[in-house]
C-alpha cells in the first residue's frame, strides 16, 4: 500500500505544525473549534474528530478545507472535556477506554452545537462530518437528526452503530479498500443493509490501497502516489455537501 512507508498523522497521532484560521469558543458545556468564511452563509457543517481529540490539527485542516468552500466549520468537543487517546497511551486498554467515550451518547452536545449554530451563526442548511470512531457518530446523529440534510462519514467505523439504514437524510461512506477481514464485513454488510432498506440516497465509496486517516494529509504532505486518492476523497466530500445543503 501506498501510505506504509509513511503512516499518515491521523493514524498515529502526529500532530501537523498548523495553528488553524479559526478560533476556540465555549458552547454550553463544550468547547468548539470555529471557522467561518469571508462571506456570509447559511450553511455549517459539523466536524466531528477521530480519538485524538477536537484539539488535532490535522482534523482543523480539514475544517478550514470546509470554511475555504463556504461553509462555516464547528469542531466541538464531543469528549466534554475528557481526554483525547494519546499515542503513547497502552493499547491493551484501548477497548475500555473507548466504552467511556459512546459515540452514540452525543445528543446533548449535538444540541449545545446545534443550537449555536442556529441562533448565534445564523446557519439554516446543516450538515456533518466525521473521521474514524466518529463515523459512528455520523450515522447516530443522521438517523436522529432531520435538521441534518447531508453526512459524511470518512474511513469511519460501522460496527456498533445500530441499524443506519435509517437514515433520515443522504449519507455518503467514504471508505478504505478491502484490506482486513473485519473491514469487508462490515462493508458488505453496510451496503446490504442500504440497499434492502435506506430510504434516502446513500453511497459508498471505496479507496484501494489507502491507509487509515489519508485523507488528513494536507497538500504539500501527500506522497505523489496517493495524491489521485486524497484529493478524490475530499472532491468526493465537498461534492457531497454542495448537492445536499
Amino acid at each position: 500500500m501506498a501510505n506504509e512507508s509513511r503512516p499518515c498523522p491521523c493514524d498515529i497521532g502526529d500532530r501537523f505544525d498548523y495553528g488553524g484560521r479559526g478560533q476556540e469558543a465555549q458552547v454550553e458545556h463544550i468547547k468548539v473549534y470555529i471557522c467561518k468564511p469571508p462571506a456570509s452563509t447559511d450553511k455549517a457543517v459539523i466536524v466531528i474528530h477521530d480519538i485524538f481529540g477536537w484539539q488535532l490539527p490535522n482534523t482543523r485542516y480539514i475544517a478550514d478545507m470546509l470554511v475555504a468552500n463556504g461553509y462555516i466549520a464547528i469542531c466541538p468537543d464531543f469528549f466534554a472535556g475528557r481526554e483525547a487517546w494519546k499515542p503513547s497511551d497502552d493499547w491493551s486498554k484501548f477497548d475500555d477506554w473507548l466504552k467511556t467515550r459512546d459515540a452514540g451518547k452525543i445528543n446533548k452536545e449535538a444540541d449545545a452545537v446545534l443550537k449555536y449554530l442556529k441562533e448565534q451563526c445564523g446557519a439554516k442548511k446543516l450538515g456533518v462530518i466525521g473521521f474514524c470512531c466518529s463515523g459512528i457518530a455520523v450515522h447516530h446523529l443522521m438517523v436522529t437528526y432531520a435538521e441534518l440534510k447531508a453526512g459524511v462519514s470518512l474511513y469511519g467505523l460501522i460496527k456498533h452503530s445500530g441499524d443506519i439504514s435509517n437514515l433520515l437524510n443522504p449519507t455518503c461512506f467514504l471508505s478504505l479498500s478491502f484490506v482486513k477481514v473485519w473491514l469487508v464485513t462490515q462493508v458488505i454488510l453496510l451496503e446490504q443493509k442500504l440497499k434492502e432498506n435506506c430510504k434516502v440516497n446513500y453511497e459508498v465509496k471505496i479507496y484501494p490501497g489507502q491507509t487509515h486517516g489519508f485523507v488528513h494529509c494536507r497538500r504539500e504532505d501527500i506522497n505523489p502516489q496517493d495524491r489521485p486518492y486524497i484529493e478524490e476523497e475530499g472532491k468526493n466530500m465537498i461534492s457531497w455537501l454542495k448537492k445536499y445543503i
